[in-house]
């Protein structure tokens, strides 16, 4: 009698750095290019563009999902972010909710990663440990706290635009602010992680505050 054997299961598959950058940034990106040149008038196009963030958010989901069949922490936290606030928004027409999401979203990454280190389970190992081969603990405990440091910052700078200037100069700040920080502060920890031991000169995934 032959024995039936079940065909091992399959990993999910890393996307590759322009699918992650496609499915991170895509829906910021048409949020942005929404708000400046969708062809209504000005007081509306913050509507339409969060229509679109909210229709993009869930198309990189399902795109994660089925493609690579994996979606990460982060675009989950995001995505459910993104759509209840993009629905108040449209829902009571006010621009504030999206206007505040970053400020909420970046304050709670913050303070998810602090409870991960206060309770000596560090919640980025967790997330992104196979992005960092080698790295130590103390690494990872450097790593952490500048993020969270980073976090808090970020969400700072959000209250500070969006509450004193105009909706235009704050859906622009998350394309040329946001972003390169974001990039320029995970480039500025390499040379911390290469001395706590990183295997690679590069990390293969950072922790990313857009789309928020």
């Amino acid at each position: 009698m032959s024995e039936t054997v079940n065909p091992p299961a399959t990993e999910p598959r890393r996307p590759g750095p322009s699918a992650t950058l496609l499915i991170d940034y895509g829906p910021l990106i048409l949020f942005f290019l929404t708000n400046f040149l969708a062809p209504v008038p000005a007081l509306l196009r913050i509507f339409y563009a969060t229509g679109v963030f909210m229709a993009a958010m869930i198309v990189a989901m399902l795109y994660s999902q089925i493609r690579y069949r994996h979606i990460s922490p982060m675009l989950w936290f995001s995505g459910i972010m993104v759509v209840v606030f993009g629905g108040l928004t449209l829902w009571l027409h006010d621009e504030r909710f999206i206007k505040v999401k970053p400020t909420i979203y970046y304050t709670s990454v913050a303070a998810l990663l602090l409870f991960g280190l206060l309770t000596k389970r560090n919640l980025l190992k967790v997330v992104l440990g196979s992005a960092y081969p080698g790295l130590r603990e103390q690494g990872w405990y450097l790593l952490t706290r500048n993020w969270v440091i980073f976090f808090l910052v970020m969400a700072v700078v959000n209250e500070a635009i969006w509450r004193t200037t105009s909706t235009e100069f704050w859906a622009g700040s998350k394309l040329w602010l946001f972003i390169p920080a974001t990039f320029l502060f995970a480039a500025a920890n390499v040379p911390m992680l290469l001395r706590h031991g990183l295997a690679d000169e590069q990390p293969a995934e950072i922790p990313q505050g857009p789309p928020e």
